[in-house]
C-alpha cells in the first residue's frame, strides 16, 4: 500500500532524467520552428510548462507519458493529485484520468484530457511533441442519427442524463435521445448554486446549446413527467402530452422537503437556478434565516454572510455537519462562520414560520425563541423525487429511492435510474444498497447506465468523493461512513494534524477499518484514500495512526 503523504505521495525515481519540451510552430515566413527546454524528471510526476500549455509527465511502469496538467471540471493542478499505476486523480474533487490515453475514467468533469506524444531515446533523453490531441470528445461518433424509430427518453434534474446521452453517442447509439426536465435549463452545475447564488446561467451550463444540436440530444426544458406506463412505453407530460419510448432514464434526482409555512413569500427551497437568483435578490442587505445545518444550509449561511443584514443558522445538532463529518469538524465549522457574524441556534427544530400579509415574518423555535426574518431558507433535507412512479411496478426502498442494481437497471425491463433518485449497491460497502446525493456518483451512475443500455454490461464501481466550500475553505470527503444501515457507520476518528489549526486529515474507523475519510487543506490525501479504496486496498486504524 502507497504511504500516505499530505505533501505529494508521488514515488521518487532513483535515476535523474532528462527531458527536452520541443514546440512545433509555423512562423511568419511559413517556416517550421522549435523551441526546447529541458528539465528534469526525478519523481513519477512532474509539471512542465511551454508556450502557456501546462504538462503533466509521468513515469509508470518504465515509460513515461504526458497529458494536460489541469483537470477539466474545476482547472486544478494534477501535478497535486494522486498517482496510483496509470491512473491520476484529481485533489480537489475527485475526477480521474488515464495517464496514457487522457480519458477521463471517474468524475466530476465531462471532458478527458488533452494527449502528448513521447519518444524516448537512447540517451534516456525524452522529446515531447506538443501535438495536441483533442480527446474532450473523441469518441463521439459523427453518424447521422436518423434511427428515428428507436428512442432513449431521459427524465432529468442532475448531471447524470447528460453523462448517459453522451456515453450513448460515444458508443454510435444512432437512434433518438429526448432529455426533459421541469427546469428551465439544460443541465448546469447545481454544485455551485449555493456557493455562487448570483452565478449567470450562461456560466454553469455543461454543455452549450451547439453541443445538444451537433450530437442529435433533444433537450425539452420547462417540462414535467407526471406518470410513467412501462406497459405500454409511454410517458405522460404535465400539459397532457404523451412520449413512446425503447428506453427510459429515470434521473430526476431529489427534492427538498418542505415545512409549515413554505407558502409564504420569502421562505425558499433551493432546487433550481431561479431559486438561487430568487435567495441572493430577497436576502441582500435583509434579516435571513437559514433552516438546516448541512451542507446546504451552511454553504448558503455562508455566501450570505456578507450580504445580508444578519444571518441565523437553525440546526437539530450541537454543531454543523456533526452526523456526517463529525462534531470536531462541525465545531470548526461553526467557528468559522461565527467570525463571519452568523448566529447559531443549535440543538433546535423550527415548530412554527409566521408572516404578516402572506410574507414571512417570524420563525418560532422549539424553545420559544422568535427570530426576525425577511427571507427564509428551508434546508431541512431532500427525499428521491420518485413521486410520479406511484401506481407502477418499479421498485422503491422505505425512502422511495427507486431501486436499481450494480448495472443501474431497475426491476422493469428498459427502465434504468440513475443519480440521487436511486438506491444502488456500493461496491465499497460489499453491496450494500445506498441513497447518495453526490454529484461525482450522479455522473458516475450516467455513464453505468449509457454503457448498459448500449448491451455493454459494466458494474458500478465508482468511490463516493464529494466536498463543500465556504468562505474560501473546501472539506473534501471520500468514502462512505454515514449512509446506510448502522453495519458500517463509524465509531471513531482518527485525526492527523491539528483540526484547531483547521488543517487536518480525518480517519473514519469502523471495526479497525477505514471506511472514510475527510480533509480541510491537507490535499491530496483524500484523492490517495479515495484511489486506494477503488483499487479494493484496506487501510486498517493502524495504518492510518
Amino acid at each position: 500500500m502507497r504511504t500516505l503523504n499530505h505533501n505529494r505521495g508521488h514515488e521518487t525515481i532513483s535515476k535523474d532524467f532528462i527531458i527536452t519540451i520541443c514546440h512545433l510552430y509555423k512562423t511568419r515566413e511559413s517556416k517550421e520552428a522549435r523551441v526546447s527546454q529541458e528539465f528534469s524528471l526525478k519523481k513519477s510526476c512532474n509539471k512542465v510548462t511551454v508556450q502557456d500549455q501546462k504538462v503533466l509527465v509521468v513515469r509508470t511502469q518504465g515509460q513515461y507519458f504526458a497529458v494536460g496538467g489541469r483537470c477539466s471540471h474545476y482547472n486544478a493542478p494534477l501535478i497535486k493529485g494522486a498517482l496510483v499505476g496509470e491512473r491520476v486523480r484529481c485533489p480537489f474533487h475527485g475526477a480521474c484520468f488515464n495517464v496514457r490515453t487522457g480519458d477521463i475514467e471517474d468524475y466530476p468533469g465531462l471532458d478527458s484530457l488533452p494527449t502528448y506524444k513521447v519518444k524516448q531515446h537512447a540517451n534516456t533523453a525524452f522529446i515531447i511533441k506538443l501535438c495536441l490531441k483533442f480527446t474532450d470528445l473523441k469518441e463521439i461518433c459523427f453518424c447521422s442519427f436518423k434511427v428515428r424509430s428507436f428512442v432513449i427518453f431521459v427524465i432529468f434534474l442532475g448531471p447524470a442524463s447528460l453523462v448517459c446521452a453522451e456515453t450513448l453517442r460515444q458508443n454510435c447509439y444512432q437512434g433518438r435521445i429526448i432529455m426533459v426536465t421541469k427546469d428551465s435549463l439544460p443541465p448546469y452545475d447545481k454544485t455551485k448554486l449555493s456557493k455562487v447564488m448570483n452565478v449567470e446561467s450562461s456560466s454553469i451550463l455543461l454543455r452549450p446549446a451547439e453541443f445538444y444540436q451537433q450530437y442529435g440530444i433533444e433537450v425539452w426544458t420547462n417540462k414535467e413527467v407526471v406518470s410513467v406506463n412501462p406497459g405500454d412505453k409511454l410517458v405522460k407530460m404535465n400539459d397532457g402530452a404523451l412520449q413512446h419510448y425503447d428506453q427510459l432514464l429515470i434521473s430526476t434526482g431529489s427534492r427538498p422537503l418542505s415545512c409549515p409555512g413554505s407558502d409564504l413569500k420569502g421562505v425558499h427551497l433551493l432546487q433550481s437556478y431561479d431559486d438561487a437568483k430568487e435567495i441572493h435578490s430577497s436576502g441582500t442587505k435583509q434579516k435571513a434565516v437559514v433552516i438546516g445545518a448541512s451542507f446546504i444550509g451552511v454553504e448558503v449561511a455562508a455566501y450570505l454572510s456578507d450580504k445580508a443584514a444578519g444571518v441565523a443558522l437553525v440546526g437539530p445538532t450541537q454543531y454543523p455537519f456533526e452526523k456526517s463529518l463529525g462534531p470536531e469538524i462541525g465545531r470548526i465549522c461553526m467557528e468559522m462562520l461565527e467570525e463571519r457574524n452568523v448566529k447559531f441556534y443549535m440543538n433546535s427544530k423550527v415548530t412554527e414560520i409566521r408572516g404578516e400579509n402572506g410574507k414571512v415574518k417570524e420563525v418560532v423555535l422549539n424553545n420559544g425563541t422568535v427570530l426576525e426574518a425577511d427571507v427564509v431558507l428551508a434546508g431541512i433535507g431532500v427525499i428521491p423525487n420518485s413521486g410520479f412512479l406511484a401506481g407502477t411496478e418499479i421498485a422503491v426502498d422505505s425512502n422511495k429511492a427507486v431501486i436499481v442494481d450494480k448495472f443501474m437497471r431497475t426491476n422493469t425491463p428498459d427502465i434504468f435510474a440513475a443519480g440521487d433518485v436511486t438506491s444502488f449497491p456500493l461496491t465499497i460497502r460489499g453491496g450494500e444498497q445506498v441513497n447518495i446525493g453526490h454529484w461525482q456518483m450522479s455522473q458516475a451512475h450516467g455513464k453505468i447506465a449509457g454503457l448498459n443500455m448500449m448491451k455493454k454490461p459494466t458494474p458500478i464501481e465508482s468511490v463516493p468523493f464529494f466536498w463543500t466550500s465556504f468562505l474560501g475553505k473546501s472539506i473534501r470527503y471520500t468514502g462512505c461512513a454515514f449512509h446506510g444501515t448502522l453495519l458500517f457507520r463509524y465509531t471513531e476518528i482518527i485525526f492527523k494534524g491539528k483540526v484547531e489549526e483547521r488543517k487536518f486529515l480525518a480517519f473514519y474507523i469502523k471495526k479497525d477499518v477505514v471506511v472514510a475519510a475527510s480533509s480541510l487543506m491537507f490535499d491530496p490525501a483524500v484523492a490517495q484514500v479515495a484511489e486506494l479504496m477503488s483499487k479494493g486496498n484496506v487501510i486498517t486504524k493502524a495504518q492510518a495512526q
